[in-house]
């Protein structure tokens, strides 16, 4: 499908919904530092996206030309088991709350984020977008996934239908970088295993329990690279491209190898315990970002970079919510 006349002003009003979050703070930073306009953000309790009259009486007062839609609630293996009628409810919400209001708006592009955990559990590597529905993905993210499909497959409805409508839905792989969620209980694996290590490095534990045998593979995308590939596809002319889109960096390490790079990142040498009763989640989830490489963009940040930078920012954190971290002697 062609999407013609689109080419994105930098005086055009931008609406990124979850400006907080990890990948909707790294669009308002990267669209501030490119020079467009001051972005359009709101606080949840100024609009709360599950709130279908709020949302539309939003999108009549501000009429944003772009949209971002980084907003939702997501988490990791234990929260989607622990609060699985939570995600659903909420993403299925805002999704359709804000894309009903942007169409009725006649917004220009919007951005809408899937997920990896979409793609069938037993999928060919790496997953291209044409295996998305042929088989039942991983039941662990199965709620989220559910969800994602929705907001996914309703912005392919409307713009077949209205052939004039401009929904992207986009699927980036695993994403983390600053202003991720840090909580161990809520948070994805990459977060929340520096998280993990950090406390144990404090505290001088000797070892630190993981779930799983660390064997499944998984590719991770810094946030940045993600807000980079969104402001690529708000700027072209034409999205000569099929739709969905992938989002991912091509290359995957196994949990493992990912807890061992942020162990030495951080600093802790204390042992890796992996707890085998725990479940693992999907084998692998390796993206084939061919469709959306054809248009231009590629990653830039590699994962030890990522992990370094993103390390040193939630220390910053750290430190200014408890003090300076102490020095533990082993």
């Amino acid at each position: 499908m062609v999407f013609p006349e689109v080419m994105m002003h930098r005086d055009a009003i931008i609406y990124v919904a979850g400006h907080a979050g990890l990948i909707g703070s790294a669009v308002v930073r990267r669209l501030e530092r490119d020079g467009y306009r001051t972005p359009i953000t709101r606080q949840r309790s100024e609009v709360d996206l599950r709130d279908a009259r709020q949302v539309s009486e939003f999108f009549e007062e501000v009429h944003p030309k772009y949209v971002i839609l980084a907003a939702g609630r997501v988490g990791g293996i234990m929260e989607n088991q622990t609060c699985p009628a939570d995600f659903m409810d909420e993403n299925m919400a805002i999704q359709l709350n804000v894309l009903m209001a942007a169409r009725r708006a006649g917004v220009q592009r919007l951005i809408l984020f899937g997920s990896s955990c979409m793609y069938p559990r037993e999928c060919s590597q790496p997953m291209a977008e044409h295996a998305l529905l042929s088989g039942k993905p991983e039941p662990t993210s199965l709620p989220y996934a559910i969800s994602k499909l929705a907001g996914t497959y309703l912005c392919l409805a409307y713009n077949k239908q209205d052939h004039a409508t401009r929904f992207i839905p986009v699927i980036p792989n695993s994403a983390y970088g600053p202003h991720d969620n840090f909580d161990p209980k809520s948070a994805h694996v990459l977060s929340a295993l520096m998280a993990r290590f950090h406390q144990a490095k404090v505290s001088g534990a000797e070892s630190v329990a993981l779930w799983g045998s660390g064997s499944p593979r998984r590719e991770f995308i810094h946030a940045d690279d993600i807000a980079d590939a969104c402001v690529h596809l708000l700027s072209q002319d034409e999205l000569a491209v099929e739709l969905p889109l992938n989002i991912g960096v091509g290359q995957d390490v196994s949990i493992k190898e990912l807890a061992e790079m942020i162990a030495r990142v951080v600093g802790y040498r204390g042992e890796l315990e992996w707890d085998r009763t725990k479940p693992d989640g999907a084998p692998r989830k390796l993206l084939d970002s061919t469709r959306i490489q054809s248009l231009g963009w590629k990653p830039h940040i590699g994962l030890a970079e990522g992990l370094a930078e993103t390390y040193r920012w939630y220390v910053r954190q750290v430190e200014t919510a408890t003090g300076p971290m102490p020095e533990v002697r082993r």
